[in-house]
C-alpha cells in the first residue's frame, strides 16, 4: 500500500469512494445530494492536504488533514477518512491514520481531534481508541441517521 498526495487526475477515483459514503448519509454530516464538484472541493480543499492510499493503481482509501480551528486552536488538526467499498477489513483505515499522525507531527500540529464520530461507527471508534484517542465528549442525538434514527456523535482527541 502506498499513500501519496492527490492530484486532479485522481478526481474520478476520489468520487468513486466519496459518492457511496456521502449518498448513504450514514457516516458524514454532509448533504447526501452533494454534487461531485462540491464533494471534491470539500474533500480536497483541506489546508494541510488530501491523500490517497493505493495498491498499484487500485485506490484503497483517501483522507484529508486540516487545521481544526484558527487562532489559538490552530495547533490542533482534524481529519476525514474514507475507505474504498472493496477495502474494508484490509487495514486501510489504520494505515491512513498512521500516515496522518506522522504527517500531523511533521506539519507541527500538537493534537488531532475528530469532531463528529457517530456512536454507531464502532469500527472507526475501535481504530481511534487503539491509536490512543480518548472520547472527550458526547453530543446527544446530534445526528439523524437514515436507519438508526437519532444517534449520538463523539468528539475524540489525541495529543501528538
Amino acid at each position: 500500500m502506498h499513500l501519496r498526495p492527490v492530484n486532479s487526475s485522481d478526481n474520478a477515483a476520489l468520487w468513486a469512494m466519496l459518492a457511496p459514503v456521502f449518498r448513504s448519509g450514514e457516516t458524514y454530516a454532509i448533504d447526501p445530494q452533494i454534487s461531485c464538484a462540491d464533494a471534491l472541493a470539500y474533500w480536497t480543499g483541506a489546508d494541510a492536504g488530501c491523500f490517497i492510499a493505493e495498491a498499484g493503481s487500485d485506490p484503497l482509501g483517501t483522507y484529508y488533514i486540516k487545521t481544526n480551528a484558527s487562532g489559538g486552536g490552530a495547533h490542533v488538526c482534524n481529519c476525514g477518512f474514507i475507505s474504498a467499498p472493496n477495502s474494508g477489513g484490509k487495514g486501510v483505515a489504520r494505515a491512513m491514520l498512521d500516515d496522518a499522525l506522522t504527517r500531523a507531527k511533521t506539519l507541527g500540529y500538537k493534537a488531532m481531534q475528530f469532531n463528529f464520530v457517530l456512536s454507531n461507527n464502532t469500527r472507526a471508534i475501535d481504530i481511534w481508541h487503539r491509536a490512543g484517542f480518548d472520547t472527550v465528549g458526547r453530543l446527544p442525538q446530534a445526528f439523524h441517521h437514515p436507519k438508526d434514527g437519532m444517534i449520538d456523535a463523539l468528539v475524540m482527541f489525541k495529543t501528538l
